[in-house]
């Protein structure tokens, strides 16, 4: 298996592919709710990234506005899944993705030489501002357009599936 990107590594592909990005530093984020300390930092959609798998093995990295409430029990049906989803463990995302848990990013997928990640991406994403990724680890952040990541994502071999994420329905206690 092949040595997974470092985070040099892949801000090297992305100059070659002629993709210019901005990179901030910061201390080490590992939710969304912590990332949120950022804010007014860095402009643009944050993400988060959810490393899911669903009963035949199929693999999917969904990524999506930080505030979208997913219905993690519908999700499957929007995707073509088989059967719910369940979070993939910390040793398959090393296996698959090269990333730890709490540095899951849309970039991992270029560790993804089998092709065996379903990339996903919110269509709520898609319109027109700068989106904002881990560059593999959490200790910094990458900001690109959003046609900058479409070429990275299809310049790696993952056309992205760009769907409406369902959401969960609204019980009264969301707020």
């Amino acid at each position: 298996m092949p040595t997974p990107l470092s985070p040099d590594d892949l801000i090297a592909k992305l100059e070659e592919l002629g993709i210019k990005t901005e990179r901030i530093d910061h201390v080490a984020v590992f939710t969304v709710a912590e990332s949120k300390e950022l804010r007014g930092k860095v402009p643009g959609h944050h993400t988060k990234n959810l490393f899911l798998k669903d009963k035949k093995g199929r693999i999917f990295l969904v990524s999506a506005l930080e505030s979208t409430r997913i219905d993690l029990k519908r999700l499957h049906e929007r995707l073509g899944a088989s059967g719910r989803l369940s979070f993939g463990s910390a040793e398959l995302l090393m296996e698959k993705l090269g990333v730890t848990p709490g540095s899951v990013t849309a970039f991992a997928v270029a560790n993804d030489h089998g092709g065996d990640v379903t990339m996903v991406l919110d269509a709520a994403l898609m319109d027109g501002e700068r989106l904002n990724f881990h560059p593999l680890v959490n200790t910094a952040t990458l900001g690109i357009s959003r046609d900058d990541m479409l070429a990275f994502l299809r310049a790696v071999g993952h056309e992205p599936m760009i769907v409406d994420l369902p959401t969960p329905p609204d019980d009264g206690q969301n707020g």
